[in-house]
């Protein structure tokens, strides 16, 4: 008897807590009801027959009406009733997320000589992201093998490992950790972090895009983020420098750092 319904977002994710209300004609409250961890709502209280109006509300949701009609059982089945999150997007559902180094980049590129730009990447590094209930207090931890500089070229590669740049003999992992996130847009943050580099910590802050969660083949669910920032060389004791012709610098002074992140839900990756 009474009602029956699931709370969903538009990516098929359990509102947990979402709370229902049914009024009557006059607008009077018959039924009011909180969604389970499941996001499944029953109440067990019989209804006379006729239409009704129920009400779906969420914290960070826009809210839903609809019309019901109860039958002459005494029951509503409302089936899924679908909320939006307030601003639009979807975020993915607390708890733990991996980065999947396999399908993640982290590059930098670097101007050189004043008119074009050199492109590097790591290619061993790891991290975590713990994402919240409230989303701003989610928090993410990456660690970058330093040594795992690639940009094509090996003997560029080598002086970007030594002392030079990035020293990976005494500093041999790039760290960052989140110290807080500011929105920036219904799907942007700012993340502000301490970012550790050739043995100097920094505040750095990334400018952070969601673009979506869904499915994989093997089983798992994955979100999907992209992040930019720019950084200053100097900032980090890599003064390195070579004045060229007219006095340009062989590298620019700054690093523009691009993120293309897929993190996997939960503390490990699936076999792929």
């Amino acid at each position: 008897m009474g009602l029956h319904a699931q709370v969903r977002t538009r990516d098929g994710w359990a509102v947990q807590h979402a709370v229902v209300t049914v009024t009557d004609a006059s607008g009077a409250q018959v039924l009011r009801a909180q969604a389970d961890e499941s996001g499944t709502v029953g109440g067990a209280t019989a209804l006379t027959p006729g239409p009704y109006t129920l009400i779906v509300t969420a914290v960070g949701y826009a809210p839903v009406a609809s019309t019901v009609i109860v039958t002459a059982s005494g029951r509503a089945d409302a089936g899924t009733v679908v909320l939006a999150r307030a601003g639009g997007v979807e975020l993915p559902p607390p708890g733990p997320w991996t980065l999947d180094p396999a399908h993640s980049s982290v590059g930098a590129v670097a101007q050189h000589l004043g008119i074009s730009s050199v492109h590097g990447r790591f290619t061993e590094f790891g991290g975590r992201i713990e994402i919240a209930e409230d989303v701003l207090s989610s928090r993410v931890d990456a660690v970058i093998e330093a040594g795992s500089i690639d940009t094509g070229n090996g003997l560029r590669d080598k002086h970007l490992k030594s002392p030079d740049f990035l020293d990976v003999e005494r500093f041999p992992q790039i760290t960052y950790r989140s110290t807080g996130l500011d929105p920036a847009g219904p799907d942007r943050w700012t993340v502000h972090g301490e970012l550790a580099l050739h043995g100097v910590l920094r505040p750095v802050d990334l400018d952070l895009s969601y673009l979506g969660t869904g499915p994989d083949p093997w089983g798992g669910v994955r979100a999907a983020f992209r992040a930019t920032a720019e950084l200053r060389r100097e900032d980090f004791a890599m003064n390195y420098n070579q004045v060229v012709q007219a006095g340009v610098a062989a590298i620019g002074t700054t690093l523009r750092v691009e993120l293309d992140v897929q993190a996997v839900q939960g503390d490990g990756l699936p076999q792929a």
